[in-house]
């Protein structure tokens, strides 16, 4: 069934409150989780923001020399978005190998550090360099050092398998649709399922300092790049979207994977926090208009 959860607060008080216990694929919202896991990796001494991706990731083609984990990380690599690679199949697993050949066949669409374009992969890449340099499959590092450790006990990534509570994709008709592949091609793009008090918990402990040390926490919510986007979505930081919406700083960011439409966002100065999660292509941006204002 066709559902959307929704959560809305402000300080310790319930502007909107309409929200199970379902499951969602968070799609591009897991980004968030994406780049909090390669910054635990670099507050510790792993990772470098300054790598080169070759020193995790073998076989680069030379144009990829100069690509580091914050060009990744803030979406200035070069790498395209999903739609620059139409022989991927994004509800088909594949080898990780041969995955990382086709990114490897395709051009990037300016030097590293010279523009900026939205990319998935990059951030399939960063998922990778984490489970590369933490020894550890990506979704056991996300279990451990951030579901756990943050009381996010109904989240979860990759495959769902015989999980309970799944809220399954529908399409604008509200018929079933498959699921995208969440465990190679979609992981560390948009592979976490959550609920909406899950998520607003994630949002209040990203904010506060729970997971992320300065000055970690404000690199990843402050901006890294610019976007060339109007007002409300002008720059990028790590797996954050960061602008103006009424003259008040916010940190924010959406999701699509098929079947599923999402979006989080926080306003600092009101600590006004809110979460969408739906499971049908029927839902608009309209939906966001009431609780923005």
């Amino acid at each position: 069934m066709a559902q959307v959860d929704i959560v809305v607060r402000q300080g310790d008080d319930a502007v909107v409150a309409d929200s199970t216990e379902s499951r969602f694929q968070l799609a591009s919202v897991s980004k968030q989780f994406t780049a909090a896991a390669a910054l635990l990796l670099v507050e510790e001494g792993t990772l470098l923001l300054e790598d080169p991706l070759s020193r995790w990731i073998d076989g680069c083609p030379e144009q990829w020399r100069d690509i580091t984990l914050h060009h990744l990380l803030s979406h200035t690599s070069g790498l395209g978005h999903w739609e620059d690679y139409p022989m991927i199949d994004l509800g088909q697993w594949v080898e990780p190998s041969e995955l990382l050949k086709t990114f490897h066949s395709v051009p990037l669409q300016f030097p590293p550090g010279a523009g900026w374009r939205y990319s998935s992969p990059a951030y399939v890449l960063v998922a990778q360099i984490v489970q590369r340099s933490a020894d550890t499959p990506y979704r056991a590092f996300l279990a451990d050092r951030i579901f756990d450790r943050l009381g996010l006990t109904q989240t979860f990534a990759g495959m769902p398998t015989a999980r309970p509570n799944l809220a399954l994709g529908h399409d604008a008709d509200d018929q079933p649709l498959p699921t995208w592949e969440l465990d190679v091609v979609g992981m560390g793009a948009g592979d976490v399922w959550s609920t909406a008090n899950d998520m607003l918990t994630w949002l209040d402990a990203l904010q506060g300092g729970r997971l992320l040390s300065e000055p970690y926490r404000t690199l990843m919510l402050t901006e890294r790049a610019r976007t060339g986007k109007g007002p409300a979505e002008s720059g990028y930081g790590y797996g954050v979207f960061l602008g103006e919406l009424n003259n008040r700083r916010w940190w924010h960011h959406s999701g699509h994977n098929a079947g599923y439409k999402t979006f989080v966002g926080h306003i600092p100065e009101l600590d006004r926090r809110f979460v969408v999660l739906s499971n049908t292509e029927a839902t608009t941006p309209s939906i966001l208009e009431p609780l923005l204002t």
